[in-house]
């Protein structure tokens, strides 16, 4: 499975747009899709255009659909959450533009390489410097987001196998315990090497 922030080498559309034009693609279309798309019918459109893209950057549908599968518990929950608390549509409309979200990420990650990425963040942050702002350590942490969003993934699947193993009901003491408790163990490898290499 494909570890989300994963870049794969292309030569699509996609790839040769620079970081910083995709990075801030990507936030204008997100949050164009949270304000317009408010019925079934415009995330119908929605998902098409977002086909589309897909197609056209030429990556594999199994690469794509693998990065997906990895918050479908997620959004399946907020579905049956958004059920409950409003309608079917709603429902739908909030987590089909989540998935749509999830999507447009993974395309910009795959097609990105995570040093662009950063060098492109740190670029545009570099005229705060003067004022005082700390770019370089907020490129730092920005890195490292990046970096925990695999790792994070990854510890979730591990709970998962173990949860089915002993064949566990799942259960937030069962489920969402041991992934808190792995992540803030990772936070603390992270904070360790980032002070033992002078960054506190």
């Amino acid at each position: 499975m494909t570890g989300l922030g994963e870049y794969r080498p292309g030569r699509s559309w996609l790839h040769r747009l620079p970081a910083g034009v995709k990075l801030l693609g990507l936030g204008a279309l997100i949050v164009t899709m949270t304000v317009v798309v408010n019925s079934p019918a415009r995330l119908g459109v929605a998902t098409a255009a977002v086909l589309v893209a897909v197609a056209t950057a030429r990556l594999s549908p199994r690469v794509l659909i693998g990065q997906l599968r990895q918050v479908f518990w997620v959004v399946g929950f907020i579905f049956v959450l958004q059920v409950l608390l409003t309608d079917w549509r709603r429902a739908l409309v909030v987590c089909g533009v989540l998935l749509l979200a999830v999507c447009l990420a993974a395309l910009v990650t795959l097609t990105t390489r995570t040093a662009d990425m950063l060098d492109a963040a740190t670029r545009a942050m570099a005229p705060l410097a003067r004022f005082g702002f700390p770019v370089r350590q907020v490129a730092i942490a920005l890195a490292l987001t990046i970096r925990s969003i695999p790792l994070l993934v990854e510890i979730i699947r591990q709970v998962e196998e173990a949860r089915r193993a002993r064949g566990l009901r799942i259960s937030p003491r069962i489920v969402f315990v041991p992934v808190i408790v792995a992540a803030l163990r990772a936070a603390d490898d992270f904070s360790e090497a980032l002070i033992a290499r002078g960054i506190d």
